[in-house]
């Protein structure tokens, strides 16, 4: 990770962009705090890999079973503190 001043940074955008594209993390600095950073975008996901993150997600809840529910607890919840 490399860090540059804010005021180097305006000039050499082009430069910072392309190291960012090659993976490299850059911050950005003014009067030595951090103020900003320059990561990689995340790559987009595609519908097959969201599809296939359902399909865990099915499988996993089907594998627990039905959730068992007592009204009593739950009413108990509700009226905990209206006294």
């Amino acid at each position: 990770m490399r860090a540059i001043d804010a005021a180097s940074a305006t000039g050499r955008l082009g430069h910072l962009l392309d190291a960012v594209e090659q993976g490299e993390e850059i911050v950005i600095t003014r009067e030595g705090r951090e103020v900003a950073r320059l990561v990689p975008a995340r790559p987009p996901r595609s519908r097959a890999d969201a599809r296939a993150a359902i399909a865990r997600i099915r499988a996993r809840a089907e594998s627990r079973g039905p959730a068992r529910f007592d009204w009593v607890e739950w009413k108990a919840f509700r009226d905990e503190g209206r006294r």
